[in-house]
């Protein structure tokens, strides 16, 4: 298909007039396309790209464009970046103060950076821009409707758009948010589902300055619930959000509207208030469908005690993309088919052993989370722990394995 969508009705004399049509850029087929230019999908899309493959990246947003999230870059989302990736870090936090439904609080700090904070907007710019530094082509305003499997001689995939467009391909990565439809097509199924609110609040640069290099978590009323305070100092302005499972949404909503008033924040005004749906995905839900991969949200990747997304994007995207490439150089059914599986297995293998320790905390944290609030903010191990998560350094699966303590706390919370 062409960028036209339908066929030149005029005589071919008047065609012939014109000369002869120029080719489109877009035509003919592509190695890999990716659908969504977030992390995952830009990742995706650099490291295909940087093995040399011709890669089309398909977004319906122009970059920048605001996203609802805390913007926190922990130690496993830096080491997934591309070389020489500079982040447009807000502010580098060392310190965290951890309250209990607003009380009992405590202020620990780490003398190294626990983690950065960025703006979505300008984060996920600078991944869209490595993509196409790689050699990936960008196009927006593409709202994409469905993926076809095409077999026989065709061997491709076929992308299509709401504006009638379709972009072929040997492989193709799904990388379309929480409410993909290239996971709806893969068959991507979900155990979890939370609301996230959040909003955006711009503060004097005196309250701002009270803020700085320090956030704020509080563990909510609602079980599996927290609330976070993520300062943006650079652009003096607090991101301010609260989450839980999806189902009682009035009561997220009192919970965000208490918590910026016990924080003394209520008299300033937000700038931009949203909310997000984040879906987890089940143990057995599939990664690919024939030539299709998904990633990021699309595949309910994402840490489910925390819901942090950004790392599992960028390490998912990453991986989807070196396998597209090899999904893309198949050329059987059966070809197609390891290379997908091997996908899943790299998934799983890591990604996935990280998710099913997350959900056993989790399910401790909803029913004693006062027994998590007194360990990090009491025991020193736990607070080390905790900081060496967040800076990279260990998982939550190897805080299970590797400390006793962290084990019976979990037992003794699930009970």
């Amino acid at each position: 298909m062409t960028d036209s969508g339908s066929p030149d009705s005029r005589s071919p004399l008047d065609a012939e007039a014109d000369g002869p049509r120029r080719p489109d850029p877009l035509d003919g087929v592509w190695d890999v396309v990716v659908v969504g230019a977030g992390p995952a999908g830009s990742s995706a899309a650099y490291a295909a790209a940087a093995q040399g493959r011709r890669v089309l990246l398909l977004d319906k947003a122009e970059h920048p464009r605001y996203k609802t999230c805390g913007g926190g870059i922990i130690g496993p989302s830096r080491d997934s970046l591309p070389p020489d990736f500079r982040l447009p870090l807000q502010d580098r936090v060392h310190a965290v103060t951890f309250a209990y439904r607003g009380r009992f609080t405590r202020t620990r700090r780490s003398k190294r950076m626990l983690f950065g904070l960025v703006n979505r907007d300008e984060f996920d710019l600078r991944l869209v821009q490595a993509a196409k530094q790689a050699g990936a082509v960008l196009v927006t305003g593409v709202t994409v409707t469905g993926v076809e499997q095409r077999g026989g001689e065709h061997r491709t995939a076929l992308v299509t758009a709401a504006d009638g467009r379709g972009f072929e391909a040997r492989a193709v990565v799904g990388a379309d948010g929480s409410a993909s439809r290239i996971g709806r097509h893969v068959g991507v199924s979900f155990d979890q589902i939370d609301l996230g609110l959040e909003a955006e609040i711009p503060v004097p640069a005196d309250v701002a300055a009270d803020w700085a290099g320090r956030i704020h978590l509080d563990w909510g009323p609602l079980p599996g619930s927290y609330g976070w305070v993520f300062p943006k100092t650079e652009s003096s302005s607090l991101t301010v959000g609260v989450i839980s499972a999806r189902g009682d949404g009035e009561r997220t909503k009192q919970y965000l509207a208490d918590y910026i008033r016990r924080l003394g924040l209520s008299g300033f005004p937000p700038s931009v208030e949203s909310g997000h749906l984040t879906r987890c995905r089940a143990e057995d839900s599939p990664l690919s469908r024939g030539r299709v991969l998904v990633a990021g949200d699309a595949a309910g990747l994402l840490e489910p005690w925390t819901r942090e997304g950004i790392s599992y994007a960028l390490r998912s995207g990453r991986l989807a993309g070196e396998w597209a490439v090899k999904v893309a150089e198949a050329g059987t059914a059966a070809e197609v088919r390891r290379e997908a599986l091997n996908y899943a297995f790299a998934i799983k293998a890591g990604l996935g052993v990280e998710m099913r320790a997350g959900k056993q905390m989790l399910d401790a944290f909803e029913r004693r989370p006062y027994l998590f609030h007194a360990a990090v903010c009491l025991v020193d191990p736990a607070w080390r722990a905790f900081a060496r998560t967040t800076q990279g350094h260990l998982t939550f699966a190897q805080v299970l394995r590797q400390y006793r303590s962290a084990r019976r706390l979990a037992a003794l919370a699930s009970r």
